[in-house]
């Protein structure tokens, strides 16, 4: 069976849940299904669509935190493409590079940190972008939402989440 994301009562994507507790929280009246997947779920005297996305129907306040620094949330935001030159990655072919190297000062933030591919790291080496006549496909920012989400499916988001998730392009 596959996950299901729970949004907030104003469906804001809050996290992703197994199916079990999805339906459990639909029959205690905590949630309202907003989309299905196209298969059942059987019990001995029910059957149901496989909920994809619930809503909570009390809201939560969540506070707003940046989401941490580390590598599986940066291949979350850069969608796992290289950021040079474009290709798509599985998440073992993925390298980070410093935009501005360590080794003229560039620090590790969400600001100075991309994805890439294995080539084009080698090829910029420890040289900015501009030095190694390479261009950014986009400018590496700190995400206000979290990443992390879409990371535990490996950047295969289901078609019923698209909606809601809203991802930044």
């Amino acid at each position: 069976m596959q996950s299901v994301l729970l949004l907030n009562a104003t469906f804001e994507p809050l996290k992703i849940i197994s199916w079990q507790r999805a339906v459990t929280m639909f029959f205690l009246g905590k949630v309202e299904i907003v989309n299905e997947y196209d298969h059942d779920i059987r019990a001995v005297s029910l059957v149901i669509k496989a909920p994809a996305v619930v809503r909570l129907l009390r809201f939560i306040h969540v506070g707003r935190k940046s989401p941490p620094l580390c590598r599986t949330n940066v291949l979350a935001r850069d969608n796992f493409e290289c950021q040079y030159c474009g290709r798509s990655l599985l998440n073992k072919e993925a390298t980070i590079d410093h935009v501005a190297p360590r080794t003229q000062g560039g620090r590790t933030s969400w600001e100075n940190i991309v994805c890439a591919c294995a080539a084009c790291n080698r090829k910029k080496g420890g040289r900015t972008p501009h030095e190694a006549h390479m261009n950014l496909r986009k400018k590496p920012v700190r995400p206000d939402w979290l990443p992390v989400l879409t990371m535990r499916l490996n950047g295969k988001i289901p078609g019923p989440w698209q909606l809601f998730l809203n991802l930044r392009p």
